[in-house]
């Protein structure tokens, strides 16, 4: 939809879909012209990538590539989380390899500086390549099909903005066995170059271990002999910092990759969260702003985040979302919960801020006169007993065996007597403090008792960063053990009830007074 600005007469740019072919800005090796915008869509096979070199270039100078600019893109040009690069000046953009079969280069000029510009060529089904996303995938030539024999493919991965050490999975995995892999192997290196130090060497149908490097930069040779050969294999690659962590805190947040900037392309990461058992983890949603949903299903088809039960994808769905959605919190129902966004090859949005909090295991009963609150040591190990106390520090836990235990009566403790629909509760809030140093971390609970039926509940009111959470909506929402869930909406309205129940028996009594001084007037 960007018009191509060339003068008459000029080529410049076009749909590029043979195998292999070379272009070059306009004029070159001469000085391109003024006010030009030249778009190169190159389209191989399906199935295949394309591999992107540059032989000469030179443009305008610039340190944010304001004025002559090329830039690359792993797909459709002009989408954000494809762009691979933004280039100008005498340093040459590095070999690209795309993720799939389309790629796009665009060259701009503004109307001062000419320069020589650049020669670039590109091919299909190149074996290896400059692969420089924060994830992907590589696998071997013609996979699933045998790989050819005599090949000798290297894959460098790495100089992707902000990434760090690399982590690479082999979901599938045949070459050809033998002792020493001296025939068919892959091999890997913690680096950019074979100087680097080895970090495997592989062949036969065994999976290689999961593979983390040491820097942002990973080395991977496959080579075949001229005979015996096998289906190949299939990796996938992510950068460990922004893409691939793992939480083991009582608390912690996260955000998409280079939010708020837009997130790339063609990206799946995993958040995993563990916690000691006992604990569920309960998720707030910060901001989120992903692909939006299909116009034809309505379903997140495009870009979506997914929770999972358990911390495998093989949990069960908590939830899955796109688009621009204000959510309420999540909570596992076990110890550990994973989310993971999947992002296709175009329309890259915001992406999503989050906080997490572990809901701490325990156990609420009440009578009609006290409340009986029990929490396993272990869950909070690393606590003295007085970090834990109901209303005031003064009503601190016991330790009574293997637990932390409160039991107090309802006339003690900072526990006040609430009406919530049209009901009589005893409220009060339980206080863990996780504070260390001068960091302070108080996690708080409302506990609740309705003493007529005898049921007590527990709800999680403050736990992440309170100014982080400030930002989001549904704040309060009940962690349900063995009563009603509370909405914090639902409790301003009975407090204001409460206000307005205590007016009119005030309005009442007045009456009864003037009242009864009518009468003895009369």
């Amino acid at each position: 939809s960007h018009p191509l600005l060339c003068p008459p007469g000029i080529k410049c740019g076009g749909v590029l879909s043979a195998p292999s072919g070379n272009f070059s800005s306009p004029n070159f090796p001469g000085l391109y012209p003024y006010e030009t915008e030249c778009t190169w869509l190159i389209v191989v096979a399906e199935g295949s990538s394309v591999q992107l070199s540059f032989s000469h270039f030179e443009l305008e100078y610039h340190d944010t590539c304001a004025y002559d600019y090329l830039q690359v893109y792993n797909g459709a040009a002009r989408d954000r989380g494809n762009l691979l690069g933004t280039f100008c000046g005498h340093s040459p953009p590095p070999p690209f390899s795309s993720a799939w079969h389309v790629m796009a280069v665009v060259f701009r000029s503004d109307r001062h500086v000419a320069k020589h510009g650049f020669a670039a060529a590109y091919k299909k089904d190149a074996c290896g390549g400059q692969l420089t996303g924060l994830s992907g995938e590589i696998t071997s030539p013609r996979y699933p099909e045998s790989y050819p024999n005599d090949a000798e493919c290297r894959w460098s991965i790495g100089g992707a903005s902000g990434g760090g050490p690399l982590t690479l999975v082999f979901a599938d995995f045949q070459l050809e066995g033998g002792q020493g892999c001296g025939f068919d192997y892959v091999a890997l290196f913690d680096g950019p170059t074979v100087a680097a130090p080895r970090l495997g060497r592989y062949c036969g149908s065994a999976r290689p271990p999961r593979t983390v490097s040491s820097t942002p930069h990973l080395l991977i040779i496959f080579k075949s002999d001229f005979n015996i050969g096998g289906r190949g294999f299939k990796a996938h690659f992510y950068s460990a910092g922004e893409c691939q962590e793992v939480f083991t805190t009582i608390k912690g947040n996260f955000s998409s990759p280079q939010y708020p900037n837009f997130y790339p392309n063609n990206l799946k990461c995993q958040w995993s969260i563990q916690l000691p058992p006992g604990y569920r983890v309960k998720v707030f949603f910060l901001d989120m702003e992903l692909e939006g949903r299909s116009s034809l299903t309505g379903g997140c088809d495009y870009d979506h985040l997914s929770a999972f039960d358990g911390g495998t994808e093989n949990g069960s769905l908590l939830g899955q979302w796109c688009g621009w959605e204000s959510l309420a919190p999540v909570t596992s129902h076990s110890n550990r919960l994973l989310l993971v966004l999947h992002t296709d090859r175009n329309t890259a949005k915001r992406g999503f801020s989050i906080s997490y909090v572990g809901v701490v295991p325990m156990n609420v009963s009440c009578t009609r006169t006290d409340f009986h609150i029990q929490i396993p040591v272990q869950s909070l190990a690393q606590l003295e007993r007085k970090r834990i106390y109901l209303g005031t520090p003064s009503c601190a836990a016991q330790v009574v065996g293997r637990n932390f235990k409160i039991h107090t009566r309802f006339d003690t403790c900072g526990t006040e007597s609430q009406r919530r629909n049209n009901t009589s509760v005893i409220v009060s809030t339980l206080y863990i403090d996780f504070s260390v140093g001068d960091q302070e971390d108080i996690h708080q609970y409302e506990v609740q008792c309705e003493p007529k039926r005898k049921e007590a509940s527990v709800t999680l009111i403050a736990g992440p960063d309170p100014s982080r959470l400030r930002q989001a909506e549904n704040l309060v929402d009940a962690q349900q053990w063995e009563g009603e869930v509370i909405d914090a909406r639902e409790i301003k309205s009975q407090d204001t009830s409460d206000i307005v129940f205590i007016s009119i028996c005030i309005l009442a009594g007045l009456l009864m007074v003037i009242a009864v001084v009518g009468l003895v007037l009369l």
